[in-house]
């Protein structure tokens, strides 16, 4: 199974709006940008959702069906571990596979000292092509391993546990280190894409940590200068592994928390145009908050569940928040009080929510604390569902929209 050159996770917290994210994608191959989907779901969302990884699959199933769609989509176990991988293997046939909370953790001493001597050979000057020469000494090669390796080796031990239940070559591999503070170094991920090659895992796409803040459904934080240097790097030190080290030949970037990063969009099309190369981008909360957005916009009893959505999020700040505080920054003297929102019209509140940063009204205090609110919906059961279905016009035209003209259309290429 080979990942085409332009892939798009999307995340469906409700598994309702499988059929307009493929329209979507539909939109975008009609004009001329091959895309595929990559419906994905963690385990943690799931959790809180009270779905199940079957229902992924049924949701990506069902749209492709009703859509005609013919061309290649898939399922990602997103942000897996061995200790919840074996939930997703049956109904996945792309893993994430997260080893983020491994690295840092001291790999055994005998490990670093075979892993220093496969590859002190590139003590000295680095020469990658397309980067200026980089000094490389066995001290830096060692504290990489010790720093990497047993991450890396989890990583196997996950894949490893997938070949067994699915057969080799019957999945994608993505390999995610982004959920850290510090960002990995061309270095730093060269002699990484090393240590998985050394493990076997047939990675189709990695997912790096780069400077400045991913925060969930607001633009990129930090040096756009910076970032594209980064991305630029990472795609040659990609390029110059693959050949050294005997990886997947369509071994790519992935951009986790991709949504609404409007700011690096432009640079990272352009890197990918002129290298050549492929790009998977994973969203997420995006749709969920369209979904709310759609609800406001449609006004009464869609409006008054949007309003009471964000009145409990506000009042269970702390508890919302705590799970995902390093992809969050929210000041909350920022967020306007629930008896401010409770007078707002569904424009205003449409306003606020919606990632236009033109609009005065726009307040992206609140849009976080809403990104990581849909626990509210969540334990509102039905009732939350039949909104989704009475307004599923409404809603349904917001998710295409933001897929479609903030997303889609200015990350990949035209063919």
């Amino acid at each position: 199974m080979k990942l085409e050159k332009y892939s798009f996770g999307m995340g469906d917290r409700f598994a309702r709006q499988g059929k307009a994210q493929l329209q979507a994608v539909i939109k975008a191959k009609s004009e001329g940008i091959n895309v595929v989907p990559v419906w994905n779901k963690s385990h943690r969302e799931h959790t809180i959702t009270g779905t199940s990884p079957k229902d992924v699959r049924v949701e990506a199933d069902a749209a492709v069906a009703a859509l005609n769609w013919t061309n290649s989509y898939y399922v990602d176990a997103d942000h897996i571990g061995l200790g919840n991988v074996d939930l997703f293997v049956e109904s996945s046939d792309f893993f994430t596979l997260d080893v983020a909370d491994a690295i840092g953790r001291p790999a055994p001493e005998a490990d670093i000292d075979i892993f220093v001597k496969n590859y002190d050979k590139y003590a000295g000057k680095l020469a990658i092509p397309g980067m200026d020469d980089i000094e490389v000494t066995t001290d830096a090669i060692r504290a990489i391993a010790a720093k990497f390796l047993l991450a890396v080796k989890e990583a196997g031990n996950i894949y490893r546990r997938i070949e067994a239940a699915r057969g080799a070559g019957n999945f994608v591999i993505e390999v995610s280190m982004d959920e850290t503070n510090v960002p990995q170094t061309p270095v730093e991920m060269f002699f990484i894409l090393a240590a998985i090659a050394d493990q076997g895992i047939p990675a189709q796409t990695i997912a790096p940590r780069f400077s400045g803040y991913f925060h969930k459904g607001v633009d990129y934080i930090g040096s756009v200068q910076q970032f594209a240097q980064e991305f630029n790097s990472d795609i040659a030190v990609i390029a110059f592994a693959v050949k050294e080290f005997g990886l997947a030949d369509n071994l790519k970037l992935s951009v986790h928390s991709g949504s609404d990063k409007f700011a690096i969009y432009k640079c990272m099309r352009e890197a990918i145009q002129k290298h050549g190369v492929g790009l998977h981008v994973k969203t997420a909360g995006t749709t969920w908050l369209e979904e709310i957005i759609g609800l406001a916009a449609a006004g009464g009893q869609g409006l008054a569940i949007a309003k009471e959505v964000y009145r409990s999020a506000y009042q269970r700040l702390d508890e919302l928040t705590k799970p995902y505080a390093s992809v969050i920054d929210i000041d909350p003297a920022k967020l306007p009080e629930p008896t401010i929102v409770n007078a707002w019209s569904a424009e205003e509140y449409v306003a606020a929510l919606r990632h236009d940063q033109s609009c005065a009204l726009y307040n992206p205090e609140l849009r976080q604390l809403l990104h990581v609110g849909y626990k509210v919906a969540a334990e509102m059961g039905q009732r939350y569902l039949d909104a989704l279905a009475t307004f599923e016009h409404t809603v349904s035209a917001n998710v295409y929209e933001n897929l479609w003209t903030r997303h889609l259309s200015v990350v990949f290429p035209r063919a």
